[in-house]
């Protein structure tokens, strides 16, 4: 778990979610992590408000784990009253995760890195059954603490 280090702290910044046909929702995004049970448990929050009036339009919840047995990474999120369990898989250089799930015939897929500028950054798209990839949702933070 001392692998996802790089994680931890307190970040703030802007999101994006593009619905659609319409104009993105731009969002205030905060996120912080923070290691539960002496190291066993990643806690990852992340809230978004819309900058157009400040009310919370993102909450996501994660817990991510290693699974010493099967040798991966594991995670169990929470978002927009739904959670899904998923592996998740640690970047060659350490410095980013990547993750997705499949529902019927959506499927995504999230990746998560640290720039060289130390900012965190989040690409989400979503695939709707034969139709190409769509970006569904872009995050930039920089830590704050």
């Amino acid at each position: 778990m001392k692998k996802l280090s790089f994680l931890a702290g307190k970040w703030s910044g802007e999101a994006r979610i593009l619905h659609g046909t319409g104009d993105p929702l731009e969002l205030v995004q905060t996120e912080e992590v923070q290691y539960k049970l002496d190291g066993l448990i990643l806690i990852i929050e992340g809230i978004g408000r819309s900058k157009a009036d400040g009310k919370t339009a993102l909450q996501a919840l994660g817990f991510l784990s290693y699974d010493d047995e099967a040798g991966m990474y594991r995670m169990r999120a929470f978002n927009d009253g739904r959670y899904t369990e998923t592996e998740v898989k640690l970047a060659g250089d350490g410095q980013g995760l990547s993750w997705g799930f499949t529902v019927g015939q959506y499927k995504t897929s999230d990746t998560l890195r640290i720039n060289e500028k130390g900012e965190w950054t989040e690409l989400h798209e979503i695939t709707i059954a034969s139709q190409p990839p769509r970006k569904y949702m872009e995050l930039r933070v920089s830590r704050t603490k």
